[in-house]
């Protein structure tokens, strides 16, 4: 495939795969095409459009509209921006779609990408969405089974471990309540409000480089009907031309001046419909460089955006961790000091009916 179109942008030094970007215009005349403007005392007649034509085919060629350098003459490719796999260097020919009918401009590609890009960013929100609400639930159920009665009954050291234990519940329920409203505040609405206008923004975006491509195709094809016109005048002149070495006559003279002043014109309006290609092509080229730098800028921003808000998750999840495993500190001091003989000693001391122990009866 051929690399970057030519183009007539007179920036300096500027490469993009292999084509040096100077001022001189793509589509060229042909020397034939040149020679009507040729200062000289003898009569000028047109050139043959056929070597010409095939002249430009060697060193150009035409795919769907745009102008690419041919691939047999091209020369090494050097890149706007090396070694970067930069959106703005390999995405300038159309693409065959999924079902090889239609083709799908390579702008329209590097478009879709950044559509399913805030899709996918939208699904994250979601995702994180539903893990806040098993948070939420967690939390409730975990609020609910602390005020739960069961061993309540439980006495002494043991069982100011087991109240403790339910009343860790209540502090790891309100936790994860914690945790579930700063995952919505710190990565679920930043994942969701992010670029908002996006999509229209990327439709604007979608409708000026696709308004300068329609362009490109009008201009192209007014070269392509200007083209035409010349060679048909310049065939005209050479029948008249033929005319006239046979048979001599004031009448075919002046037919042949008219033809000539046709055919020159024919080939001005040919050389003004490339010029209007070139400058059409040109501003396509600006135009598509600058945004793609920017489709490839916007999508940086994104991953990193969603790479701070997940590294956020993770850091919430931690610190969920560290506080849960306070709330479990306490039951685990009391769980140390149990003590079944001082249990036994407290509860004897306040169940225990007498001391006096019963003896043998005497006769």
């Amino acid at each position: 495939m051929p690399g970057t179109p030519k183009s007539p942008v007179t920036q300096k030094n500027l490469a993009v795969n292999g084509y040096h970007i100077s001022g001189t215009p793509v589509h060229q005349l042909d020397s034939g095409h040149r020679s009507l403007r040729k200062a000289s005392g003898e009569p000028q007649t047109p050139g043959s459009p056929a070597a010409p034509r095939r002249q430009s085919k060697e060193s150009s060629l035409t795919i769907n509209c745009v102008t690419f350098p041919h691939p047999d003459v091209m020369p090494e490719q050097q890149l706007l921006k090396p070694s970067e796999w930069s959106y703005c260097d390999y995405f300038w020919a159309d693409k065959k779609d999924s079902q090889g009918n239609n083709t799908v401009s390579g702008f329209e590609i590097l478009l879709q990408k950044q559509l399913k890009g805030k899709q996918t960013q939208k699904e994250m929100a979601e995702f994180v969405r539903e893990r806040i609400k098993i948070e939420e639930e967690y939390a409730k159920n975990l609020s609910k089974l602390s005020q739960n009665s069961l061993a309540a009954q439980e006495e002494g050291t043991l069982g100011e471990a087991w109240a403790q234990l339910k009343k860790s519940l209540a502090d790891e329920a309100e936790v994860h309540l914690k945790f579930s409203s700063k995952l919505q505040s710190e990565v679920e609405k930043p994942l969701l409000n992010f670029r908002e206008n996006f999509k229209k923004d990327m439709k604007k975006c979608d409708h000026h480089i696709a308004d300068l491509r329609k362009q490109l195709a009008s201009r192209y094809a007014a070269v392509e009907k200007a083209r035409k016109a010349l060679t048909e005048r310049q065939k005209d002149l050479e029948a008249k031309t033929q005319q006239l070495e046979v048979k001599l006559s004031n009448k075919t003279e002046e037919e042949i001046k008219k033809a000539r002043r046709k055919s020159t014109q024919a080939g001005d309006d040919l050389m003004r419909c490339v010029d209007l290609y070139n400058q059409a092509q040109s501003k396509w080229f600006e135009e598509m460089v600058t945004t793609t730098l920017e489709l490839e800028r916007l999508e940086v921003e994104r991953v990193e955006m969603i790479r701070q808000h997940l590294c956020q998750y993770t850091q919430l999840r931690h610190e969920t961790d560290m506080f849960n495993q306070s709330t479990v500190e306490l039951v685990d001091q009391l769980l140390r000091k149990v003590d079944p003989a001082k249990d036994r000693e407290l509860w004897v001391k306040e169940h225990k009916t007498g001391d006096i122990r019963p003896v043998d009866m005497e006769i």
